[in-house]
């Protein structure tokens, strides 16, 4: 499955075992769908709204017995109902994604840190529910892998989000290191804004790294795809860490070189 969409990180890649590649997918394609739903385009909030919206109405039937025609549930419900996934991650998701199309600014770090729970979170708990690692110690474990890829997503997608009138720095936090939407509308990559930029790193760092050793808990080469996951969300912060901090500029990709820092690190987890 192609993850270039967005994500720096690997998705359904050859160290998935070959039985569950096609079940990622699936969850993969629901996710993805549901946020171009909200996210893509010109169409208006209320359009998008009623789009989620279906899609809620959907997972309904699904949870009624019945399959939804829609090529994305006709691939779903089988995934469903052999591993018995809790349709309300789903619904997580959605809410999530709903939440996207109203609200454009977050007043503090726990809030931030509540729709990563909804927008991120159930993906990494439906993958434990397939391979029946769902224990309470690994799902939290995965809770903050996937919040900290989510916020590393973010941090490195400032000005992008910025074009759609999205900010998802924590107000609080700016306030308290003195950068405004007018530097970030500026690109202004300030001493402030190295200060405050490299707090909200060091804090994902160091979510990520209360998450990793998740990798113990999973067998085989699926554990392999987390170490490479994880590095590679620690390899963007190092990247935006090496820019000065000015994503602005210089949005960081992951290249050939950066593969093998992560093949090498990964091998001591």
């Amino acid at each position: 499955m192609p993850v270039d969409h967005y994500e720096n990180f690997p998705v359904a890649s050859l160290l998935v075992p070959k039985a569950l590649r096609g079940p990622i997918e699936a969850i993969y394609h629901f996710a993805r769908a549901a946020d171009d739903l909200a996210d893509e385009g010109q169409v208006l909030a209320a359009e998008r709204l009623a789009n989620l919206a279906s899609f809620q109405a959907a997972l309904d039937q699904l949870e009624a017995g019945a399959t939804p025609p829609h090529p994305i549930f006709q691939r779903l419900a089988p995934v469903v109902r052999q591993h018995g996934l809790p349709l309300q991650l789903f619904r997580d998701l959605l809410d999530a994604f709903s939440q996207d199309v109203v609200q454009t600014r977050y007043q503090n770090y726990p809030e931030l840190l509540d729709y990563c729970r909804r927008s991120a979170n159930p993906v990494g708990r439906l993958v434990l529910h397939l391979f029946g690692r769902d224990g309470a110690e690994q799902l939290h474990q995965s809770d903050c892998i996937c919040s900290a890829l989510q916020l590393i997503n973010f941090w490195q997608d400032v000005a992008v989000d910025w074009q759609k009138d999205r900010i998802y720095l924590p107000e609080d936090d700016m306030a308290r290191f003195g950068v405004t939407p007018e530097d970030i509308a500026a690109a202004r990559c300030s001493d402030t804004w190295r200060q405050l930029l490299a707090f909200q790193i060091a804090r994902t760092r160091a979510l990520m790294l209360s998450g990793a050793p998740l990798v113990h808990h999973l067998p085989g080469r699926m554990g392999w795809e987390i170490r490479l996951t994880i590095q590679g969300g620690l390899r963007i912060l190092e990247r935006i860490e090496q820019a000065g901090y000015d994503i602005f500029r210089r949005r960081p990709r992951l290249g050939p070189l950066d593969w093998l820092v992560m093949a090498r690190r990964s091998l001591t987890m």
